[in-house]
């Protein structure tokens, strides 16, 4: 067999591993698991912190300041320097709507060694402590609920036994650049962190998704919350570790109560989006990152180019191959298109999507070696000035 031959068969067996030995990482069933109403609701705070949101929160704070639950509770929105008038829209909202009571704070620039939402997050939980909260909702201030979405996020804490659920929030697929990438980020996601792993008992991979984590209070002071993780980047996950890390369980699925309201209209908002944390994903590691391409061209590059082999070079053996593999990729990613209700179309062309991902990653390395960082709402964290405490 020719060479690119040999590579298509590695590209199609690593696609036989990822289909079944993988974690089922492809499948879409991870919803909240059976629950029940417990014999006493527990109280809540809802922490959001939201920096220049003012073109979100119309959208997203109702959504929070209707919660139908049957406990109590309130929120606490942070206000993490905005300059758009977040903390006074939010305050006009919660007068003229109702609902959950809502307190505002607008805390200090982040001190030195934390990241802003960290530091956010850190000064609604001291401000929600004086009410002895039982759970924390952490939800980010695009994200819109259903009326019953807190409701069912700790009946499931509560039924199961668990200290941290996560949803991953169905992001908002509306323009062309966002049903070719968006599904995809999730299905990555799974990739690197298989649903079911994480939620099986005693599981090491640890995840979940920032956007929507209900956090029982004692498994934040174990873990000490959010401390430990001050100076993470990608927090979700550094907040999985750290609560499974001091004895917590978790628990992450897809949502079907929570939606992300935040457009990314063009491929240079999605591109913005990847490349901040895509490199902190590799630990900023040059060795990881030379694999990670090579592993996404062996995997998602190479059967197309293999077909193309086959095809326009007559080679046969390759063109079957790849056809194979590319195949099988396109069937794993058909439950995430379903999940978005997106056409099937799309599923032929995670090739195309995954070199932008492949893309994205250089240039987000290449950001942080020219000390750019990762970048986020007017803010750049170059290095980590000194190893987060555990």
């Amino acid at each position: 067999m020719s060479a690119i031959a040999w590579i298509a068969a590695a590209s199609l067996a690593a696609w036989g591993f990822l289909l079944l030995g993988h974690g089922f990482f492809w499948r879409t069933d991870q919803r909240l698991p059976p629950r029940a109403a417990p014999p006493v609701w527990p109280s809540v705070a809802l922490i959001v912190p939201a920096r220049d949101e003012a073109d979100m929160l119309p959208v997203s704070l109702p959504s929070l300041l209707a919660q139908d639950y049957p406990g109590r509770a309130e929120i606490f929105l942070v206000d993490d320097s905005s300059t758009d008038g977040t903390a006074a829209l939010a305050r006009e909202l919660a007068d003229r709507l109702g609902g959950l009571p809502l307190t505002v704070v607008s805390p200090p620039e982040p001190a030195p060694g934390w990241t802003g939402k960290l530091w956010a997050l850190r000064h609604g939980i001291e401000l929600a402590r004086a009410e002895r909260p039982d759970y924390l909702l952490l939800t980010d201030a695009d994200i819109a609920h259903e009326p019953d979405s807190l409701r069912e996020l700790v009946a499931a804490a509560t039924t199961n036994g668990l200290d941290l659920v996560s949803q991953m929030a169905r992001l908002r697929v509306a323009t062309a650049w966002e049903r070719l990438i968006v599904p995809a980020f999730v299905y990555f996601f799974s990739q690197l962190y298989p649903f079911r792993r994480v939620n099986k008992a005693g599981a090491r991979t640890a995840a979940a998704a920032g956007g929507c984590v209900l956090l029982r209070t004692g498994a934040a002071e174990r873990a000490r919350i959010p401390d430990s993780i001050r100076q993470a980047v990608i927090d979700d996950v550094s907040l999985a570790r750290a609560v499974q890390k001091a004895g917590g369980r978790i628990w992450l699925g897809l949502a079907e109560r929570v939606d992300s309201v935040r457009p990314y209209p063009r491929l240079t908002d999605l591109w913005r989006m990847v490349a901040r944390s895509a490199y902190a994903q590799l630990l900023h590691n040059p060795l990881l990152l030379i694999g990670t391409v090579a592993g996404l061209a062996v995997i998602y590059l190479v059967p197309p180019a293999a077909v193309y082999a086959g095809l326009a070079g007559g080679d046969t053996s390759a063109g079957l191959l790849g056809g194979g593999a590319w195949a099988v990729m396109a069937g794993t990613y058909v439950p995430v298109l379903r999940y978005y209700r997106q056409s099937l179309w799309l599923a032929p062309l995670l090739p195309f999507t995954a070199m932008l991902y492949l893309l994205m990653t250089v240039d987000s390395a290449v950001r942080h070696y020219r000390g750019r960082g990762a970048a986020w709402k007017g803010r750049t964290y170059a290095r980590p000035q000194a190893a987060p405490e555990r």
